[in-house]
């Protein structure tokens, strides 16, 4: 899975590019632990190029979001397709992130 990484200020923006699943997932769990060891954990995940989401994909974002709220920090989610923010509230997951049409209003949130 091709992951891409920007900084913009104190926000990590990642973009993951294709299905969030299975193995995928796992690399997609592997990198923001490594990007949060390093960051001021303000993170967007860009949805923008991930077709379709499993249960450990959906895994991986909850105990992400989990993890970050522990510590006071947290991750936005933006540009999520029609599929993908379907999934999430079929599973009742919406309600753990806050969702933006695009990036620079998703890293605008949190000044």
């Amino acid at each position: 899975m091709d992951i891409q990484e920007q900084r913009q200020g104190a926000v990590t923006v990642l973009k993951p590019q294709g299905p969030l699943s299975g193995s995928d997932a796992d690399d997609f769990a592997a990198r923001i632990r490594e990007v949060m060891e390093k960051s001021l954990g303000r993170f967007v995940v860009d949805c923008g190029s991930i077709a379709w989401i499993d249960s450990r994909g959906l895994e991986v974002l909850k105990e992400t979001t989990e993890q970050l709220s522990e510590g006071g920090q947290a991750l936005r989610l933006c540009g999520c397709n029609e599929t993908v923010r379907e999934v999430l509230d079929l599973t009742d997951l919406a309600k753990l992130f806050e969702h933006y049409q695009d990036v620079g209003s998703a890293v605008r949130s949190f000044l």
